[in-house]
């Protein structure tokens, strides 16, 4: 257990920092945080390379040097780190399944989404690829990513028509990247949950609610 908090840089504009604001508040723990301007490519400063030289929000900066970036390494430290309210799985089966499902939403949701968008706004041509490197967009890819985001939407509905939570029979991980997920899709590619898909919208009403939902 660590004595002394460290320091979340992260941007509200930022669906993988909301990831771990989520994670952070459905813990109950409190974890300072900096904000980082991505619309002025703070990102890109020296001072912020000097923190995650891939030029990535979030990143969790430790009181006795390191940082860690990437949001499953930082879930992974803050899950042992502060060990109640467990949102990893709680026994080997659960742990696998969380694993299992969370990778799910975010190779076949998660991943769709931010390709689209980075493949279609204007403002991040040459950037169609987070990081320190640059990549021209592909905007023939926008098509390919809704489709991947329709289908994505399909199989979770049918997925949460049997099971309360992503994951099983308890809130975890799995649900925090899904409904990120289906926010972001609403808010960059106007693709909102549609009518039909029941199981999905049961879901996300209920996850919405929870305080967390708003990190």
């Amino acid at each position: 257990m660590t004595t002394t908090a460290p320091v979340l840089y992260e941007s509200k504009g930022s669906p993988n920092a909301r990831r771990v604001r989520f994670f952070i508040s459905e813990k109950g723990i409190v974890i300072p945080m900096k904000a980082v301007d991505l619309g002025a490519k703070e990102q890109f400063s020296d001072a912020f390379r000097a923190i995650n030289p891939r030029s990535q929000v979030p990143a969790l900066a430790l009181t006795d040097g390191p940082v860690i970036a990437e949001v499953l390494a930082i879930w992974r430290y803050l899950e042992e780190a502060y060990p109640q309210t467990l949102l990893l799985g709680t026994t080997p089966t659960s742990k696998a399944l969380v694993t299992m499902w969370e990778r799910r939403a975010e190779l076949d949701g998660f991943v769709p989404v931010m390709e689209g968008v980075r493949n279609a706004v204007a403002g991040l041509k040459g950037r169609a690829l987070a990081g320190p490197h640059a990549y021209d967009q592909i905007p023939e890819l926008v098509e390919r990513s809704k489709q991947r985001v329709a289908n994505f939407f399909a199989d979770f509905n049918e997925r949460l028509g049997t099971v309360r939570y992503v994951a099983g029979d308890e809130f975890s991980a799995a649900d925090i990247t899904t409904l990120v997920t289906v926010d972001f899709a609403v808010n960059a590619l106007k693709m909102p949950i549609s009518a039909e898909l029941t199981g999905f919208q049961r879901w996300y009403d209920e996850i919405s609610a929870r305080p967390g939902a708003a990190a």
